[in-house]
């Protein structure tokens, strides 16, 4: 296990150094002028060129680059041009609310799927089978950015059971939560009741029943566990996919976090700003992969001889 570890840990390095790269490069030949956006179109050619010398934005693209990398290396990714504070604390500043709903997200999504993917698989082709399914294909075909503003009207403003946006008690969390995890449970119940159905046509489950298990036995201590290895696959590749979610969610829900953080600085072109954010997300999906190819490994011994 140690080794496969070690394996999967050096082959992070090399993903790393693309994303910061790519991510680099992208946001400098995006046409605009981040001087020009802080002083306003009536600013005098002068002005704006003191400016950009002052933020070096004038220097060749591979000196910047490599005081980008250099910074990267120190831990230091800058400072905002918005509100000239350090790029590293405003995002760990905003971090803890993201964490917090991606999490709530996953929590709803689990707790719904889980259930409704193995009634689903227990109870193949009956009404509880078809009404699992068509809640899953609603879910799958609802976008976020239509789920919440309507849930918003419904429960915040029309019956006024939940705030509206903000973040602080539990109630707050409700709405954000919901409208991120709704997506993401239709996906993990279609691949339950797939993977469960799957297995439940093993022979070794049926040498279980053969044996004289109950069918409960046989689903839940031996079909289940093997079931979760490509839904714990998918929980790892979707929850990257809750932070580029929450982009929306979080502007929706006026939520503090780091997709918030990330619109506002795009609208502002504070670089510094945007490559922090984007690094943050992209490295964020590198280390859940990460895990998620351990848990793979822990699951299914066979994937670490590979």
């Amino acid at each position: 296990m140690w080794r496969y570890l070690a394996r999967r840990l050096l082959l992070t390095i090399p993903v790393l150094v693309g994303v910061a790269t790519l991510v680099f490069l992208l946001i400098h030949l995006v046409p605009g002028d981040p001087a020009q956006s802080m002083l306003g179109e009536g600013a005098a050619p002068q002005e704006v060129a003191a400016l950009r010398s002052k933020l070096g934005l004038d220097l060749p693209l591979p000196v910047q680059f490599g005081r980008f990398i250099s910074g990267l290396v120190r831990g230091d990714l800058g400072t905002s041009l918005r509100t000239g504070d350090p790029v590293a604390s405003s995002i760990a500043s905003r971090m803890p609310a993201t964490a917090e709903l991606a999490l709530a997200a996953m929590l709803v999504a689990l707790l719904i799927a889980v259930p409704l993917g193995v009634a689903a698989a227990v109870w193949k082709g009956t009404l509880i089978d078809q009404a699992a399914m068509t809640f899953a294909l609603a879910g799958i075909s609802i976008p976020n950015f239509w789920l919440g503003p309507m849930m918003a009207i419904l429960f915040a403003i029309e019956l006024g059971w939940l705030p509206v946006s903000g973040r602080g008690t539990l109630a707050h969390l409700v709405l954000p939560s919901v409208t991120l995890g709704a997506a993401l449970a239709a996906i993990l119940a279609r691949m339950t009741r797939a993977s469960l159905l799957d297995e439940l046509h093993q022979l070794y489950v049926l040498a279980s029943r053969a044996r004289g298990a109950s069918r409960s036995r046989a689903i839940w201590v031996h079909a289940f566990r093997n079931s979760l290895v490509p839904v714990v696959t998918i929980v790892g590749l979707q929850f990257g996919s809750l932070l580029t979610g929450a982009i929306i969610t979080e502007t929706i829900f006026s939520w503090p976090g780091v997709g918030r953080l990330l619109i506002q600085s795009i609208n502002f072109r504070d670089y510094p700003m945007v490559q922090g954010c984007i690094l943050l997300i992209a490295i964020t999906y590198v280390m859940v992969n990460l895990v998620t190819d351990l848990v793979y490994g822990w699951l299914d011994p066979r994937i670490r001889l590979v």
